[in-house]
């Protein structure tokens, strides 16, 4: 765009700088002519206007049919002098042949004799009136015909006068009517210019927002990315430690369903042991010290029992702890995704709201760009359709300038459709890479938004599968809790019936709370496990973070060197508009000279058609001057013929 109205600005300057020369070369002549009297050759014109490179092969032959114009009226100039001069040198020479005849009419009149001699000689006087009524006679025709050449040199010089005088005239308004039209065309490309200067403004604007909203999007991308690897850590942590804690519950669930076992077979072994307790009644006497003895281990086994149920207890409630822990990260992350979730659809709408605007402004630009060039077409439908009426006329050669001058108009109006069409095509082209663009990111934040989406509801199966495994557990505690109170009723029972039989079992018992106690210790030692993979876990981590902040880092620092180069590349686009604002006003300035100067070109104008009038009103008065002489010599004449008369009678 900048471009082409550069080149056009260029072509105005230079049309009117050709007028300028042509008015100059004119201005120069013409006094020339008037003061000496013949052709001198113009001045040296000015480098800036000969120069054939800034100037187009059109306004060239315009300036040679000019020229040659200009040539032929100081031609005629010269031939009216020359005529003028030679009118002088023939009215001199009339004056002084009349003179010459008076002399010798008197000197022959003084030597002829008196009375006698004209009475004695009248055939000699007769020969001498006849001779001098031929000399008359002769001299009077050459006079009259050399009169009549001069009278039709007069009048032809007089009508290629009047002729250079109309085409002087109309050029000068043709020139007049070509610069209020450049004037115009010149007033127009600067509301162009500034138009164009204002739109450059307002996508330099676009662009920055552009910039901006990339670089917001770009940091948004990877704040998400970086919350979505941390949530899938945190998420594949938690399924890590909530898979340990299910292969923990299986194991204390076996311990249990062992425990089961060992019971049911202790209540058959009670059994047995009431039917034999029936019949050693009479030992239990003897066995009394021993079964105050089993009471004190049966009571601190009980306490080791109590112990045990309360570890258990603890147990679940640490696990408890921890499903609703897992329970609360899941519902954050989900509504960490849901908030940006809604953050992209945010922006992605704005984004989409100013492409759209960009393209309307981008649409109004074309269709502004077709309505240029629908006129241009116009206009070169009106002149071709000139041009054929003009060859149809078939008018003559002084015709053709005009056919030249709307073959300009042609190839101008021509020039300014390619131009507008070239235009238009750039901003097709635009705006069909805004259109690829605004759909590529459409799509994209489409995208984005199903993966969360999908993410969004793996989450949410996720938190739905372990809310149903974590009531399955709570509803197997609570049986457990059931069974374990049920058990305790049954134990109490049995440890009423089965005080005698203590004692067997104390071996077994001692047995089974080493068995706990290494159950115990194994369990210590996997929450140590536990506790020091989640140590590596969050050092990994830690890595990780430091990682993403050294490529956060790296990445910031491209962008500000992207940055300080758009920002070069606007100071040099604000510096080359700085350079065309001025250079629009050193030729609006240049402009107004040229508009001073032409304002004294046609004051000079004006002054030459009043010598012109001047020069007519003086050859008017010449003419009448000589039509007087010819009447003054017509007398003379008749006066000679009135005393050869006289004479002769």
């Amino acid at each position: 765009m900048e471009t082409t109205e550069v080149e056009f600005l260029t072509n105005q300057v230079q049309r009117l700088n050709s007028a300028l020369r042509q008015y100059q070369a004119q201005e120069l002549s013409k006094p020339a002519v008037d003061q000496t009297g013949h052709l001198e050759e113009c001045h040296s014109p000015v480098p800036w206007l000969t120069d054939k490179s800034l100037m187009a092969p059109l306004i060239i032959e315009y300036d040679k049919n000019m020229e040659e114009l200009n040539e032929q009226i100081c031609y005629y100039q010269t031939k009216m002098n020359e005529m003028k001069l030679n009118l002088e040198s023939v009215i001199r020479e009339n004056e002084r042949l009349h003179t010459e005849l008076r002399e010798n009419i008197e000197k022959h009149l003084q030597t002829l004799p008196g009375g006698a001699g004209i009475d004695d000689d009248p055939l000699v006087e007769d020969t001498m009136v006849s001779s001098l009524q031929e000399q008359l006679r002769l001299a009077n025709r050459e006079q009259l015909t050399r009169f009549q050449q001069l009278t039709q040199q007069l009048q032809l010089a007089n009508e290629n006068m009047t002729t250079t005088n109309q085409q002087f005239v109309k050029t000068v308004t043709e020139q007049n009517v070509e610069l209020e039209v450049n004037h115009k065309e010149l007033r127009r490309a600067k509301l162009d210019m500034r138009t164009a200067t204002l739109k450059v403004v307002e996508m330099n604007q676009i662009m920055q927002n552009l910039q901006e909203e990339i670089q917001r999007k770009d940091e948004d991308v990877a704040t998400a990315l970086g919350r979505e690897e941390a949530s899938d850590k945190r998420l594949q942590k938690l399924q890590s430690a909530i898979t340990k804690l299910e292969a923990r519950l299986r194991v204390a669930v076996e311990d249990a369903e062992q425990l089961r076992k060992e019971r049911f077979c202790f209540e058959r072994q009670i059994g047995a042991l009431q039917a034999k307790c029936a019949e050693m009644e009479e030992e239990k006497y003897d066995s009394v010290v021993k079964v105050r003895d089993s009471i004190q281990l049966l009571e601190e086994a009980n306490l080791q029992k109590d112990q045990a149920l309360l570890r258990e207890k603890q147990k679940d409630e640490e696990i408890e702890k921890m499903k609703e822990a897992v329970f609360q990260l899941i519902q954050e992350a989900a509504a960490r995704t849901r908030k940006e979730v809604e953050n992209v659809r945010k922006q992605c709408n704005v984004q989409i709201s100013h492409l759209a605007e960009d393209l309307s402004i981008l649409q109004m630009d074309n269709a502004d760009k077709e309505g240029r060039i629908a006129r241009a077409i116009r206009e070169k439908r009106a002149v071709e359709e000139e041009l054929e009426k003009l060859y149809r006329e078939g008018r003559c050669t002084e015709d053709h300038k005009k056919i030249d001058e709307l073959h300009q108009r042609c190839l101008n109006a021509e020039r300014a459709k390619d131009d507008l069409h070239m235009s238009l095509q750039g901003a097709q082209s635009k705006i069909r890479k805004f259109e690829i663009n605004s759909e590529e990111e459409s799509s994209r934040c489409q995208e984005m938004v199903q993966k969360l989406q999908s993410m969004l509801d793996s989450v949410r199966s996720d938190c739905d599968h372990v809310s149903e495994e974590r009531l399955s557990l709570q509803h197997e505690n609570e049986q457990l809790r059931k069974e374990m109170e049920e058990l305790k009723k049954a134990s109490m029972e049995t440890q009423r019936k089965a005080k005698q039989q203590i004692a067997t079992m104390e071996h077994e018992c001692s047995l089974k709370g080493h068995g706990f106690q290494t159950q115990l210790s194994e369990l210590e030692e996997t929450s140590r496990n536990s506790s020091n993979e989640l140590k590596r876990l969050l050092i990994a981590q830690q890595k990780a973070a430091s990682r993403w902040r050294d490529e956060a880092r790296k990445l910031t620092n491209a962008f500000e060197a992207k940055i300080n180069n758009m920002k070069t590349e606007m100071n040099r686009q604000k510096h080359h508009l700085q350079e065309m604002v001025s250079q629009l006003e050193n030729a609006h300035e240049q402009i107004i000279e040229y508009e001073k100067r032409l304002m004294e070109n046609q004051e000079k104008t004006n002054r030459l058609q009043r010598r012109l009038t001047n020069s007519e009103h003086r050859a008017a008065t010449a003419s009448q001057k000589l039509s007087r002489i010819t009447t003054q010599r017509r007398k003379d004449t008749s006066q000679a013929d009135v005393c050869q008369r006289a004479m002769c009678t």
